[in-house]
């Protein structure tokens, strides 16, 4: 029952304490619990992620890197567009997850989507270059996410693109045109994902509109599932960058 579950998660998420000397392992004690019951509570959660996959144009023969792609439930997005693609890698540092991605890969039949237990800011694909680099609520959750993006930069073919989506407060004063949240919005919820060891940060478009030429960007809200205050949505944007040359 979808109840079961959704409570067997959100006790995890609240009351599970993050253990662990390395950033590994801190993710592997906190997901191995709920792997199983990972895809359904988070497909309410994590808000526009179909939206971002449709948004990147697909060309034929290219290579993509889901970095943080965690069960591989991402992979559905791209639907029949997945057989134009040479190669997926779903790049992610918790072993069950990527358990759950093994799974799915292996039902869908999907002979060109591997996954890859590694590090985002040091993994270099076999090819050396990829086409896309996605991040999908996988950024709030590097430490080191400003190396995260510099390495993404660095493993992107020179017409490559970058695509994320993820929770975020935007600073105090944001650049003309974009998005100023209140002083609870910015206080708050970066202090409420903190307990899980998520960091929604009001720097990540700031750093990735200067690293990469931007194409698209939207910053919206959505409702947290379970949350006491129902009312109070959370922000998320989706934002899709070409490298700079």
């Amino acid at each position: 029952m979808r109840f079961l579950s959704d409570l067997r998660t959100v006790s995890t998420m609240v009351f599970k304490r993050v253990r662990g000397k390395s950033h590994k392992e801190r993710l592997e004690g906190f997901y191995s619990g709920q792997a199983k019951a990972y895809d359904d509570f988070r497909r309410r959660l994590l808000k526009g992620r179909e939206q971002l996959w449709s948004s990147v144009p697909i060309k034929d023969g290219m290579v993509w890197a889901d970095i943080g792609g965690g069960t591989g439930a991402n992979i559905q997005n791209f639907g029949d567009n997945i057989k134009r693609l040479k190669k997926v890698y779903i790049v992610d540092l918790s072993e069950s997850l990527l358990a759950i991605a093994d799974e799915r890969i292996k039902a869908n039949g999907w002979t060109n989507v591997e996954t890859v237990c590694a590090d985002a800011t040091t993994w270099i694909p076999p090819e050396q270059k990829v086409d896309v680099v996605s991040f999908s609520y996988s950024l709030t959750m590097i430490p080191d996410w400003f190396n995260a993006i510099d390495h993404a930069t660095e493993i992107l073919a020179d017409d490559g693109l970058v695509a994320v989506v993820d929770f975020y407060v935007s600073r105090k004063y944001p650049e003309s045109g974009r998005t100023r949240h209140g002083f609870w919005t910015r206080s708050f919820w970066p202090v409420w994902f903190s307990c899980d060891n998520v960091f929604p940060s009001a720097d990540h478009i700031p750093y990735l509109t200067h690293k990469f030429e931007l194409l698209s960007l939207e910053e919206n809200r959505g409702r947290i599932p379970w949350h006491p205050f129902f009312w109070w949505k959370m922000p998320y944007y989706q934002l899709i960058g070409k490298k700079k040359l």
